[in-house]
């Protein structure tokens, strides 16, 4: 019994590594070329396993794309909260967000922005039946519920319509917009935060608080 147990564990194991490895694979197809151009012939090629391997896993391309998004978003809040946690200022939990997606984080941070900007991607995870965009519009509701802290506390300027400093805020978290800059040597990811935290915080914070900004 215990060798047959032992066996099963093994397999799901084996398994459990072989779907990651489809997943991460996957990803880096996506990022390279897009979810129209991912085929999941090259996704097999790559793996180095046949075609009907993968489908055992997921039944079609969509089901795979669903499941990367699934796992990163999640990992994505995940790492979103343990970065504010360690946080004690509302300026300093939005600045940790910034400092989360542009450095272990940047490259599925694409994804996920991606994710959020196309239009057939988001078709696909309607017909899907996804929650992905509840996930999604579930970090947005956290960042606006640190504005308004922020407003309540005097560190932002209660003039500005939170949804507004909300959008200013998620546009910044495109790696992809700055990738030319973090390319060319200039600067790296840190100080690239440094300068949009000082632009955004300086449009938003109060008249004593934008006196204060280094």
């Amino acid at each position: 019994m215990q060798t047959k147990r032992a066996t099963r564990t093994l397999k799901e194991k084996q398994r459990q590594e072989r779907e990651e490895l489809i997943l991460q694979v996957t990803e880096d197809v996506l990022r390279a070329k897009g979810y129209h151009e991912t085929s999941i012939d090259e996704i097999a090629t790559r793996v180095g396993v046949a075609k009907g391997t993968i489908y055992l896993h997921f039944p079609s391309k969509e089901d795979l794309v669903v499941a990367i998004f699934s796992r990163d978003i999640q990992r994505f809040l995940q790492g979103v909260d343990e970065a504010i946690a360690l946080q004690t200022s509302n300026r300093a939990r939005l600045e940790a967000v910034l400092y989360f997606l542009y450095s272990g984080f940047s490259k599925r941070a694409q994804l996920l922005y991606a994710m959020y900007n196309n239009a057939d991607l988001r078709k696909l995870f309607t017909e899907k039946g996804s929650k992905l965009y509840d996930l999604w519009e579930e970090f947005a509701v956290r960042i606006s519920m640190l504005l308004d802290a922020g407003k309540v506390s005097g560190e932002f300027d209660d003039t500005i319509p939170t949804c507004v400093m909300q959008s200013a805020f998620l546009s910044l978290l495109s790696p992809r917009s700055y990738e030319r800059v973090l390319l060319s040597g200039q600067i790296n990811a840190e100080e690239l935060v440094q300068y949009l935290a000082h632009i955004y915080f300086g449009g938003i914070a109060t008249h004593c608080e934008r006196r204060a900004i280094p």
